[in-house]
């Protein structure tokens, strides 16, 4: 394991997950499984306890913790996409795979992590500042999967 990664707390299932990341993303895999030395609260000697994975080249840490710390928006993953075939992958995989949408490219999988999809245009309008961003962030705004060709649209459209 790296000096740092990210840990993130899995009620349960955290190897079916991190197995699901490493066959949607590039340059995702599980690493490890470690199993609990002996009973724990929650759980038996033999259990999986924690799984090392890697998400797009980020190090990652599950803890199999049960039921008292839930996911939440306050962490998300982003993922910035080149164009909407890429966008409409990443976010069928999570949304198809018991996932569910939310609002202006966010969506979570099915163990309740917190994904931004985000085309590459959104993130570069954005930088931009000013009338393209906002232009941007208008069109943005009641999407939930982006919709690369409305924001590119957005960008070229003069102020009014």
């Amino acid at each position: 394991m790296t000096k740092a990664a990210i840990c993130l707390w899995y009620e349960s299932d955290a190897k079916a997950a991190a197995e699901f990341y490493a066959a949607t993303f590039p340059d995702s895999h599980v690493d490890a499984v470690h199993h609990a030395p002996s009973d724990f609260p929650g759980g038996k000697e033999g259990d999986e306890l924690t799984v090392e994975f890697t998400v797009l080249g980020l190090p990652c840490m599950a803890i199999i913790g049960g039921p008292t710390f839930k996911q939440s928006e306050a962490f998300s993953f982003q993922v910035e996409t080149a164009d909407q075939e890429e966008t409409d992958r990443y976010w069928n995989a999570i949304v198809g795979n018991g996932g569910q949408e939310s609002e202006c490219g966010w969506c979570k999988d099915r163990w309740g992590v917190s994904w931004q999809i985000t085309p590459r245009i959104l993130n570069e309008a954005m930088a931009q500042g000013g009338e393209v961003a906002k232009r941007a962030f208008t069109a943005m705004m009641p999407m939930k999967k982006i919709d690369v060709a409305a924001i590119e649209a957005a960008v070229k459209r003069e102020a009014l």
